[in-house]
């Protein structure tokens, strides 16, 4: 079934390429539409400017306009940005068809677990590979498997599969989910900075990594991941050497987020994602 909506602020591409995702892609064969997986369902999406065609089951419309949070007023947030910082302005205006995507949280934390030191292809690779693996069939294409499917996985077969490092933490997770030590529903209700806390608990979640959870996962967003691109930013655009110079490194970066963008409250995520895609995919093009 083929559901129409006219939406501001939504670009299929940006979103995409924004680093959030890594299960929506370009559908073969099919012209500005975009294939989408996410817990167990396969939506098709189709752009014309600000026109959108979406194509799923007649009882799916609902999860898909969540997840791609379509009821959000992405021009309030864009319109709340200071006057006076230009490069946000700049990077509102390049990157205002980025929508925060509302993904599965056990995917987003496998995912970026994955992710470190990694890029997006090579990412988008090794997700495809444990979901093929692993994961429930739907029709042609495959679930994100469960934390009871990729159980499945000895360290070995993860290791075979080019994980690296990271085969030792997802098989840790695997584990601590099915025994309940990570207890996704338990996190779901936690609040960004109780998420935090919880999700650095574990091996081979870091600062970055539950941050992107959080943003990504848990919809927390206020949650700002700093990668290399945002240290670089920050650095660049918002370091000031006279206020800075006597706070060590390790609580720099919180305390310029915090002075820079500690004005969006509530949605501080967005500003990040709108530098990190300019940054990366306008200035330099990647």
């Amino acid at each position: 079934m083929t559901f129409t909506y006219k939406i501001p602020c939504f670009d299929l591409e940006q979103t995409a390429g924004s680093g959030q995702v890594f299960r929506m892609i370009p559908a073969p064969g099919r012209t500005n539409t975009w294939q989408v997986i996410s817990q167990g369902h396969v939506c098709f999406i189709r752009q014309e400017n600000d026109i959108f065609f979406l194509e799923c089951g007649p009882d799916l419309e609902n999860f898909w306009k969540n997840y791609f949070d379509l009821n959000t007023d992405y021009e309030k947030m864009i319109a709340s940005i200071t006057p006076d910082d230009h490069y946000l302005k700049a990077a509102s205006k390049a990157g205002q068809g980025i929508r925060i995507l509302r993904q599965d949280t056990w995917e987003m934390i496998i995912t970026f677990v994955i992710s470190q030191q990694k890029t997006i292809p090579a990412i988008r690779a090794l997700v495809e590979a444990l979901c093929s693996r692993y994961g429930t069939k739907i029709d042609q294409f495959y679930a994100f498997p469960t934390p009871e499917q990729l159980c499945q996985a000895s360290l070995e077969d993860l290791l075979a599969l080019k994980l690296g490092y990271r085969a030792k933490y997802i098989y840790r997770l695997c584990r601590d989910a099915v025994a309940g030590r990570l207890d996704l529903a338990h996190l779901s209700k936690l609040d960004y900075t109780a998420a935090m806390e919880y999700l650095t608990g574990f091996y081979g979640i870091g600062k970055k990594v539950a941050n992107c959870v959080c943003l990504f996962g848990l919809h927390h967003i206020d949650a700002f991941p700093v990668d290399t691109w945002i240290e670089k930013i920050l650095n660049e655009h918002y370091y000031d050497a006279e206020k800075y110079k006597d706070l060590p490194k390790a609580r720099l970066y919180d305390q310029m987020i915090t002075d820079s963008f500690g004005c969006y409250k509530g949605y501080a995520g967005v500003m990040q994602q709108y530098i990190f895609n300019y940054e990366r995919n306008v200035i330099h093009g990647k």
